[in-house]
């Protein structure tokens, strides 16, 4: 298995608004945790999601960040 990440774990991919895929970057982070790259698309469409993961997987950003980009 590579360590090389895949292009829909990228943030860049994500769809993600230019202003937060900055900060993003910014801080260091390209790649989606699993968690994240599931659930950034769906939220940036709006719909419903119900996330399970465990401690120190990213579901706060999972979460928080499509929710800083409707504001």
């Amino acid at each position: 298995m590579s360590n090389v990440p895949t292009q829909s774990s990228l943030f860049s991919a994500l769809g993600l608004p230019q202003h937060i895929l900055n900060t993003v970057q910014a801080l260091g982070y390209e790649t989606a945790t699993p968690v994240q790259a599931q659930a950034i698309p769906i939220l940036l469409r709006g719909d419903d999601l119900v996330g399970v993961a465990q401690t120190g997987t990213g579901k706060t950003a999972a979460f928080s960040l499509p929710a800083l980009a409707s504001i």
